[in-house]
């Protein structure tokens, strides 16, 4: 229950703060900011071109691949070019309907990759227990539907933010101390009794993060049942490899989330502006380094990148 003594009505604009303490230094930070989002557009669009044109790689992995870049491509077209205008032009006003539509369409990115990170999962499940059924089991109409689940989800379980945003009525101040407006920041800066907010936000990461990283550990476990199973040391290493690129990008999208939720569990407080930049990293750098991930470690990918190079060179 937060209660204000002189709380201000619902505002027509809200002033993102970006990274509060360090406001000095937001033209520095805007440099690799602004370099991770040419990265991510360059790398994710040479990924979506180079499956689109090579027939051979019109199968479950690099379609999910495909998936992904272009969730990822969403997901910095509506942070990055926001945080740039606050660093750049000090352009922090947002408008309440503004504030709102980031609230859905960022976390719901966010729930999507994560969804197709789970489906990538049981894509490399399905490739070690069944390889003779991998085309048949995961055929273009199933990832049709598994795509449309992921979709279905997001939008279940984010569409109820804006809505419950909108009733707030009383806010102590019209400042959000983000770079973007997060559900959870507006809340904090609420009046009044704000528990069902909050439960809700711990459903929305159980629902989605909590649910998925349960079942691709499960995945992965019984990977792991079914190659050491498999008397072939060399065997077992192939089989290994093709989870190794999945498996990056697994520890490098889940780890700031389970980081900040250990701290908070154990009551390690961290300052304000580490808060925020950890938050930023869960949006940043999985989408950069997805591509650079999977150009350098799937031997399909690395070839006709280098095949498209060796044409431009000469």
């Amino acid at each position: 229950m937060t209660s204000c003594n002189n709380s201000i009505p619902q505002p027509l604009i809200f002033v993102l703060a970006g990274i509060p303490g360090l406001e000095s230094s937001h033209g520095w930070f805007s440099v690799p900011f602004f370099l991770v989002f040419v990265i991510t557009i360059i790398g994710n669009a040479t990924i979506l071109c180079i499956i689109r044109v090579e027939k051979s790689l019109h199968e479950p992995m690099f379609l999910l691949l495909a998936m992904l870049s272009l969730v990822d491509l969403s997901l910095v077209s509506v942070t990055v070019p926001r945080m740039l205008g606050i660093f750049w032009m000090n352009a922090k006003e947002i408008s309440f309907k503004a504030c709102l539509t980031q609230m859905f369409f960022i976390p719901s990115f966010y729930v999507m990759e994560s969804g197709i990170l789970l489906a990538m999962a049981f894509d490399r499940f399905v490739a070690i227990w069944f390889p003779l059924r991998y085309t048949a089991i995961l055929a273009n109409s199933i990832l049709g539907k598994m795509a449309l689940a992921v979709l279905a989800r997001a939008v279940a379980v984010l569409t109820p933010a804006p809505i419950l945003a909108k009733r707030l009525e009383g806010f102590q101040t019209h400042i959000i101390a983000y770079s973007y407006c997060a559900y959870m920041a507006v809340v904090q800066i609420a009046c009044g009794d704000v528990s069902n907010h909050i439960v809700y936000g711990l459903m929305v990461i159980v629902a989605s993060v909590g649910f998925d990283l349960f079942f691709i550990i499960l995945s992965y476990g019984l990977i792991l049942h079914a190659v050491f199973q498999i008397p072939s040391w060399e065997a077992r290493g192939k089989a290994l490899s093709t989870c190794g690129s999945h498996l990056c990008i697994i520890a490098l999208f889940y780890s700031p989330v389970v980081f900040s939720v250990l701290a908070q569990i154990l009551g390690y407080h961290m300052a304000p502006y580490l808060q925020i930049i950890i938050d930023n990293l869960y949006f940043l750098v999985p989408p950069m380094v997805n591509p650079l991930i999977y150009g350098a470690q799937t031997k399909q990918m690395r070839e006709r990148v280098l095949r498209i190079f060796h044409y431009h060179r000469n």
